[in-house]
């Protein structure tokens, strides 16, 4: 049985015990999907302010829709399109604090305003992107950033 209740008085140690759930989660599970699956889960129940979370796979030069928790969502986003696929097409993180003033946003959910987007390399493959919307203006910080990037490096073993 999974039971993952994870709170803390600051951003460090929240992402800390969610990076070290996300770790106890898919130690030894082979399985990509059932893992994102799986992160998805933990993450959006996890962190507050958030509306989506959930990950997009790099499928033959294309973000197609991976596991995720929220609405319904974009099914496929062609790199360099909206903050996915210039996360997926720089394989840079992508922190706006404003979806609605980026250039190219692909509004998948009205609700959503701000935007963290995560690449998931190894090897130098980009694997997917770990996408993290929430309704707030700038709810994502520097400390958000380096949550996320923890994350990825969780999900980049586990896909």
């Amino acid at each position: 049985m999974y039971d993952y209740k994870i709170a803390a008085a600051d951003k460090a140690t929240l992402y800390r015990d969610l990076a070290a759930a996300l770790e106890a989660l898919v130690a030894g599970e082979p399985d990509g999907v059932a893992n994102m699956a799986n992160a998805a889960a933990l993450i959006f129940d996890t962190l507050p302010g958030v509306n989506w979370a959930g990950f997009y796979r790099n499928l033959g030069g294309e973000l197609v829709l991976g596991p995720f928790q929220g609405r319904a969502a974009c099914i496929r986003i062609p790199f360099g399109q909206g903050v996915c696929g210039a996360a997926a097409a720089t394989r840079q993180v992508q922190r706006v604090d404003d979806v609605h003033a980026f250039l190219g946003h692909i509004a998948c959910d009205a609700a959503s305003n701000s935007e963290l987007v995560v690449p998931i390399v190894r090897d130098g493959v980009l694997l997917a992107v770990l996408d993290i919307d929430s309704p707030e203006i700038a709810r994502f910080d520097a400390e958000d950033e380096a949550g996320g990037v923890r994350l990825g490096e969780i999900m980049a073993r586990a896909i």
